[in-house]
């Protein structure tokens, strides 16, 4: 009995031995690392370095694939943790105070410095991988991919286009009709721009800057720094577009330049001409400041600017904020209907035109795009009463768009 045991257990120990060879899965034997995956900066190291030209929206992928954009972390100080201790009372500790305020301003200054330096970042990554494979119009890709599933397979390729190994650099800073950040929207006039030029834009713009804050002391430096560097991807700026003025002559202070209505008198009559022309020149300063840097460290940059279009005041906001235009006129009693306040309005944005003419007809490489009147006068042609909607967004891009076409031709694909 013994011995049967013995010889079924050594009989038993090989099979098991056997089996543990068989099986690599199984048993002492070590297992196999998988394959890493090529990291991100490998792989953008391979698609830079193809030979074929890239549209942009190809470049986009693969710059973001390299690098994903990443949300600002909210952030929390201890400052903010005292301001709501466990025991004060709720009503308490929802209301502002001086040190909520400020911790506020400055998480919203930061988090829009992060946001300046991601643009830029991708920007300059899209800069330089598109003039080291050259770009191509999004259009040629469109159609080759059409003769690729028509031949089925058979070898087509992407639709011969012209290729620019060059790309046009230009950078835009502004006000929400360059940053127009509500959601599922698409943006303002540069992303749209982007689209159809087929190269990039550095977005530098804020909603709700001023001219008076753009060429105050911080942003001043901001720009500075631009057009003296120049382009990050290497170069001199091409052009410089420029939104500003729109935000300086609505919202609150304008019920100082505005005056009280009275029937039958031209719209021209309700504007305070001095109070108004005070407003202008603040303006103004802040434009002849922004030529005279562009002179001093970039004379090559072309500055283009616009002047919006005839804003209707209906009292409709977006976003939590607004109207910027019919709190005015209701203080100033005007009637009910938008029709005077709105020719009010179109008096004031022709004067601010004027302005603007003025400046682009005395200073070299300066150009003012005829924007006012590219709108219907509907309001179906705005968003709310500062902004276009998707439609009206896309009118004025295509202003900025053709005039850089015309100037730049052979610096763009599409």
């Amino acid at each position: 009995m013994a011995a049967k045991k013995t010889a079924k257990s050594k009989s038993s120990k090989r099979s098991t031995k056997h089996s543990m060879k068989s099986n690599s899965l199984r048993g002492s034997e070590k297992r196999v690392p998988p394959k890493k995956a090529p990291s991100a900066k490998l792989t953008f190291r391979a698609n830079a370095e193809g030979d074929t030209p890239l549209t942009l929206d190809e470049a986009i992928a693969i710059v973001q694939t390299a690098s994903p954009a990443k949300r600002p972390a909210a952030r929390s100080t201890k400052a903010s943790a005292r301001m709501a201790p466990a025991n004060r009372p709720k009503i308490e500790a929802d209301a502002p105070t001086v040190a909520s305020v400020g911790i506020a301003r400055q998480n919203l200054e930061q988090q829009q410095q992060e946001e300046r330096q991601q643009r830029t970042d991708e920007y300059t990554a899209l800069m330089k991988l598109l003039k080291h494979r050259g770009v191509v119009s999004g259009a040629a890709a469109t159609a080759g991919a059409k003769s690729r599933a028509a031949s089925k397979g058979k070898g087509a390729v992407r639709t011969a286009a012209r290729t620019v190994t060059s790309p046009l650099q230009v950078f835009a800073e502004g006000d929400s009709w360059f940053h127009y950040p509500v959601p599922f929207f698409g943006g303002g006039v540069i992303p749209r721009l982007q689209k159809r030029l087929g190269v990039p834009i550095l977005n530098l713009a804020n909603a709700g800057d001023e001219v008076r804050m753009m060429l105050g002391v911080k942003q001043r430096e901001m720009l500075a720094k631009q057009l003296r560097n120049g382009c990050p991807a290497g170069g001199a700026w091409d052009a410089m577009l420029f939104s500003g003025g729109g935000n300086d002559i609505v919202g609150e202070p304008m019920s100082l330049w505005i005056q009280d209505f009275r029937p039958g008198v031209s719209p021209e009559t309700f504007i305070h001409q001095s109070r108004f022309a005070a407003a202008l020149a603040i303006v103004q300063a802040g434009y002849e400041d922004l030529i005279q840097m562009r002179n001093d460290l970039s004379p090559a940059t072309q500055l283009y600017f616009h002047a919006y279009d005839f804003a209707i005041p209906d009292g409709r906001g977006v976003c939590h904020l607004g109207p910027w235009l019919k709190p005015t006129f209701q203080l100033r009693k005007f009637p009910t209907t938008a029709t005077v306040a709105t020719e009010v309005v179109k008096a004031m944005l022709q004067q601010f035109a004027g302005m603007l003419r003025t400046l682009a007809n005395t200073h070299p490489q300066v150009t003012l795009l005829n924007t006012q009147g590219t709108l219907q006068a509907t309001t179906s042609s705005w968003h709310n009463e500062l902004h276009p909607s998707a439609a009206g967004f896309d009118q004025i891009a295509q202003v900025f768009y053709q005039q850089l076409a015309n100037v730049f031709g052979d610096r763009i694909p599409n």
